[in-house]
């Protein structure tokens, strides 16, 4: 595996832990705040924009319980200035278990580090998993 793809995958990490944690701040740290960035959280309509995502991600922590995730088929790939992570979180909770496929999408941001540009992450119907 390549430098940047391992990179990537702490990023994406990162990225995870903030969201069990609930921390608005280290989840702003790892998303470009651009109007180009977008997040499809499962159910939802497509968010565009930082102002946007910022807001679902506020609007999500303050829900009670937090999130658990087991993440599993993680694949890094990285060209260039971009990278992609794909990927399945099973969310678990007192509702159960559900498994989403996930894709995030990473720039390279100035310093050399990787900023969150796209979260998509789309509900698995049970009997196709």
């Amino acid at each position: 595996m390549e430098r940047a793809e391992v990179d990537v995958e702490v990023a994406n990490r990162r990225y995870y832990e903030a969201f069990e944690a609930a921390d608005l701040d280290a989840m702003s740290g790892l998303w470009e705040h651009s109007d180009r960035v977008v997040c499809t959280h499962p159910g939802w309509s497509a968010l565009r924009g930082w102002s946007q995502v910022q807001a679902s991600f506020f609007t999500l922590f303050q829900q009670p319980p937090a999130t658990q995730f087991l993440l599993t088929r993680e694949q890094a790939t990285a060209a260039g200035d971009f990278a992609w992570v794909s990927l399945d979180e099973n969310l678990l909770g007192e509702q159960g278990g559900v498994t989403v496929a996930t894709l995030n999408v990473f720039v390279r941001d100035p310093a050399g580090g990787w900023s969150m540009v796209c979260h998509h992450a789309s509900a698995v119907h049970a009997s196709l998993r």
